[in-house]
């Protein structure tokens, strides 16, 4: 699954403009959540996943981090040359966005926009919560969240997000 098709382009006074309908993306994100729940999550599977997500994000320039947690125990982490501790902040945010909602860090953007909310007025710190791509659940069929799958440091959120999309798909595949 492609990530960017959820977005559409709109011709407007002579230039292209994203225009992006957060519900559609909400729902598209609720769907593909569904779609990469496992039947079961190893050690191993998660050192696998992080490989991966590594593997695949050789293709960018840019230093990333990847984070994999099962029931609050850290079971992968690595930071590639280059990374900053503050990449390991935006590791912990997106984290924290997923364990609180159950969901995505990127649907949560879309549900708050969707609910006409913000970080501030549901009283969370933007300090210590993400709404943007870079955090996935990890979901267990018929049990539901048991940990989360967290990759930062790219300069688009979106490209965060679809890194751990790929592998996640790769590997159920």
């Amino acid at each position: 699954m492609i990530l960017w098709h959820l977005f559409t382009t709109n011709e407007i006074e002579g230039s292209t403009k994203i225009m992006i309908n957060a519900k559609d993306n909400y729902e598209e994100l609720a769907a593909q959540e569904k779609g990469l729940e496992f039947e079961r999550f190893s050690r191993n599977d998660a050192l696998a996943i992080g490989l991966t997500i590594n593997e695949k994000a050789k293709k960018f320039s840019d230093p990333i981090t990847i984070e994999i947690t099962v029931n609050g125990l850290v079971i992968f982490r690595y930071f590639s040359e280059g990374s900053v501790l503050d990449s390991e902040l935006w590791l912990a945010r997106k984290r924290n966005s997923v364990n609180l909602m159950s969901m995505s860090s990127l649907r949560f953007k879309y549900w708050l926009e969707v609910a006409g909310k913000t970080l501030e007025g549901r009283n969370l710190n933007a300090s210590d919560y993400a709404a943007g791509g870079g955090g996935f659940p990890i979901n267990l069929k018929g049990t539901g969240l048991v940990g989360s799958i967290c990759v930062s440091g790219l300069p688009n959120h979106l490209d965060d997000h679809q890194l751990i999309v790929d592998a996640i798909s790769e590997f159920l595949n």
